[in-house]
């Protein structure tokens, strides 16, 4: 009976690694043939599943350099810093220092003066849905101004006119995709703890998880990807500012799976408030949002996804917590389009027929 049950279990898991193996293979063999076809784009992916890491990393640093991108190579991760930001508010929530129900009225700093038509009205969770209505910052305008840096126009004089000046929510409770909302939510959080969103994030993120290589203020490493915009000039990559809680930390996909894995875990800290992030609270025309994820439901998958797209870099962070898989990976030019086809062939092979 025991040699039985020993035959039975090692059989599995050679099943399980053979299973695992075909799936790395297969992804490999398509980001093997998206870099021969797009030449001058790096790419580096994680994936995590069934809590087994994987990576896999094609191209260089830039492309007047000879060192390779790996796991440990720096890219912006853009607007899924928003799913961080979301994740800390729930954290928040969790220690009770506040409800993603309450109104933002008393959580603003004081540079903000609600008009009456807008006091009690949106909710912390309307921001983090992108649904609050308020209107956005011109970031149309910041690039023609300066194409580099243009968030560094931003200050909180800017944003206390736009909504100071605000006397009505246009379209309160419809999906606008709003970076205003996700600033105000970091200012939520450092009113909140008392403290500024990079210590924030440090302490309740970076330092628990003991991640090595993800940043806001300080980001100059050696293995830092250079950013191509989408008629494939050079980028930098965007300085730390006030818009930094809705897209301007740094990291790389080993930080990022570690990220996905703890998530994963529904008994960890980061777990629980992912728990609460994925609870529906935008669902209108076919459209389902939880607290800055994307939540996309296909047959027996449901996957929480979140994009990212700066002005040089474009990025992907995507899990089904059911089937216990984690997904990021990192391109070093503007290329939502890329993204997107490489997002979708990965998926065809990971996800439960």
């Amino acid at each position: 009976m025991k040699t039985t049950v020993t035959i039975t279990v090692l059989f599995l898991a050679i099943t399980f690694k053979s299973f695992s193996q075909n799936i790395h293979q297969k992804i490999d063999s398509i980001l093997k043939v998206t870099h021969q076809k797009n030449p001058n784009i790096s790419i580096s992916l994680g994936l995590v599943k069934d809590n087994q890491l994987y990576f896999k990393a094609y191209g260089n640093l830039s492309r007047i350099s000879d060192q390779k991108v790996d796991e440990n190579s720096l890219f912006e991760i853009a607007s899924i810093t928003k799913i961080i930001t979301a994740n800390l508010i729930a954290q928040a929530q969790l220690e009770q220092k506040l409800k993603i129900t309450d109104f933002i009225d008393d959580y603003l700093p004081n540079a903000y003066q609600l008009n009456k038509n807008l006091q009690q009205k949106i909710k912390i969770s309307d921001l983090a849905s992108h649904q609050s209505g308020l209107p956005d910052i011109d970031f149309r305008s910041l690039i023609m101004a300066n194409s580099q840096q243009p968030t560094d126009a931003v200050n909180q004089e800017t944003l206390s006119k736009i909504i100071n000046n605000c006397n009505e929510l246009i379209d309160f409770g419809n999906y606008r995709y709003s970076t205003i909302g996700y600033i105000l939510l970091g200012q939520i959080l450092e009113t909140v703890y008392k403290k500024t969103y990079p210590e924030i994030l440090n302490e309740n993120l970076i330092q628990p998880l003991k991640l090595t290589s993800t940043y806001s203020t300080d980001f100059n490493v050696d293995n830092k990807v250079q950013g191509y915009n989408s008629e494939g000039g050079t980028q930098e990559l965007f300085n730390w500012g006030i818009t930094g809680p809705a897209g301007l930390v740094k990291s790389n996909t080993l930080d990022m799976v570690t990220y996905l894995k703890i998530v994963l875990n529904q008994k960890s800290r980061l777990g629980k408030a992912a728990i609460l992030c994925e609870k529906i609270k935008y669902n209108k025309d076919g459209r389902q949002l939880g607290l800055g994820l994307n939540i996309i439901k296909y047959k027996k998958n449901t996957v929480f996804l979140k994009t990212g797209d700066v002005l040089g870099q474009s990025s992907i962070i995507a899990y089904d917590r059911e089937h216990k898989w984690g997904l990021v990976f990192f391109l070093n030019q503007r290329n939502h389009s890329l993204r997107q086809e490489l997002f979708k062939n990965i998926f065809e092979i990971i996800k439960t027929k």
